[in-house]
């Protein structure tokens, strides 16, 4: 190995080129910082490389090739379509190609140094940096540490199983599996179990309880009906007792919600697992960096580690282990820097699933407004009644609205259908700005357009909905 001879200055330094890292050194280039990005494998991360384009591209396939009937009643093609799980795996590729491409041409056009290789923490003030046998020193002002998470095997498990397979992999597999079990219910679950199914795999879902379940409960049953009606075998409260696999399949050992023992046999066992901050190799504990039992970072509102030069972003810090969170905290940390006042406030994180329909919840569920002893009232308008819906053949789902029957404002929205990834921007707009019922009643709705059904939900209310059934009396107010 080579070390270099002499500590070279950097003004602020990020350790990790994903959606937090690079976001904070084109945000930081912008604010006129002199920004040094280190990565020690692809430009993007886990979120680009291996976690959400990948799936999301799967997803995107999945409704394209679930679209084919109603296609066939608009004039276009049999009804069939033939599916090459080759080509969506090079398509895949060029596009997170695409973008990889794109973020390093950010980084470029900002000016932002890039250097490749494995950083660990030497001081307070100064990071190593190893690449191959090279090994260079270098001393900073501010450092950000965005060096993401990776999933972990539950220790239930059997670690060493080839065809146990957890979020970094299961969309690099050669060949779409034959019978694929699926263990979880967090959003990944979900996506993977409904859209491998419309690829053409078998899917049987297995579910351990509900506790972890993010999203309202009308939205789990919706999804549940959903499931079933594609032939996706959903397995309840099950307590799995062992998983034992062969050279060809993989057989789950469980029991059911009935205490009943049953084995299910499959090609794949895919697992969301839990996360694990990567902070091992930085050595941030031999310099006093506090972290939680679990080994995430602790920051403070600021975001700045108990190193006063040091800050955290992302999956390393608690809280939900999503990329909007990182990039949010990766703008606001080189503001912070920079001398302004930013503020990050991750109340109205939106829940979201892109399954088939998508799913989003934001803000209160109507169980947890009633746990809280939160006076409610409740709206549910179906996708079966708006124009648009019947038009893309897309009338699966409904949007829900909760909101307090004496000040009129809303404390949350929840959609299952399609359109709700678009529109839970404006869901979480609308939240953040405390809005009264009034405040969507008010404005005018695109028509036909899913947003009307926004509108409805408000409406009914107060039974107001113009396509909707009245509702009885006694349903108004529910508390």
């Amino acid at each position: 190995m080579v070390v270099g001879e002499i500590s070279q200055q950097r003004n602020l330094i990020i350790i990790g080129g994903g959606p937090g890292g690079y976001t904070a050194a084109v945000r930081g280039a912008q604010l006129g910082l002199s920004v040094t990005l280190i990565e020690q494998a692809e430009i993007g991360g886990t979120c680009l490389n291996k976690g959400c384009i990948p799936s999301k591209t799967f997803t995107h396939a999945a409704k394209k090739r679930a679209e084919t009937v109603h296609l066939q009643e608009l004039g276009i093609g049999d009804g069939t379509a033939a599916f090459d799980f080759s080509k969506l795996l090079a398509y895949k590729d060029k596009v997170i190609v695409g973008l990889r491409t794109g973020v390093e041409s950010l980084c470029k056009n900002n000016k932002i140094e890039v250097i490749r290789g494995k950083a660990t923490f030497l001081g307070p003030d100064k990071i190593g940096v190893e690449n191959g046998h090279q090994f260079d020193i270098y001393e900073f002002e501010q450092a950000i540490i965005a060096t993401g998470s990776s999933p972990v095997l539950p220790l239930s498990l059997n670690a060493e199983g080839k065809r146990i397979i957890l979020s970094h992999n299961i969309f690099e597999l050669e060949e779409l599996p034959e019978h694929l079990l699926v263990k979880g219910n967090d959003y990944m679950a979900l996506e993977v179990a409904s859209s491998f199914a419309a690829l053409g795999a078998k899917v049987s879902i297995l579910f351990e309880d509900n506790t972890g379940f993010a999203f309202d409960e009308s939205i789990h049953k919706e999804m549940l009906r959903l499931f079933k009606r594609r032939k996706i075998e959903v397995h309840r409260d099950v307590q799995i007792i062992s998983v034992n696999e062969t050279d060809d399949e993989i057989a789950v050992i469980f029991q059911n919600d009935k205490k009943v023992e049953k084995t299910i046999w499959g090609s794949h066992l895919f697992v969301t697992g839990t996360r694990a901050a990567n902070v091992e190799s930085l050595g941030i504990s031999r310099i006093g960096v506090k972290q939680t039992n679990e080994g995430f970072i602790l920051v403070d509102g600021s975001l700045r580690t108990s190193i006063p030069s040091i800050y955290a972003i992302g999956d390393v810090t608690e809280g939900p282990l999503l990329a909007v969170k990182a990039i949010k905290q990766g703008k606001a940390v080189v503001e912070e820097i920079a001398g302004m006042k930013p503020e990050v406030d991750l109340t109205f994180t939106p829940v979201v699933a892109h399954t088939l329909p998508p799913a989003v919840s934001v803000g209160l569920t109507e169980q947890k407004a009633r746990d809280f002893g939160i006076e409610v009232r409740v709206s549910q308008f179906p996708l079966g009644g708006n124009g648009y819906a019947a038009i893309t053949g897309k009338k699966d789902g409904f949007i829900k609205v909760i909101s307090n029957p004496e000040t009129e404002m809303i404390s949350g929205i929840h959609m299952i259908g399609e359109g709700a990834i678009e529109l839970s921007g404006s869901f979480v707009q609308l939240l953040e700005m405390a809005a009264k019922e009034e405040d969507v009643k008010f404005p005018l709705y695109a028509h036909p357009g899913y947003s009307e059904g926004l509108l409805e939900a408000v409406e009914g209310l107060i039974d107001q909905a113009i396509h909707a059934a009245p509702a009885k009396k006694k349903d108004l107010l529910n508390i």
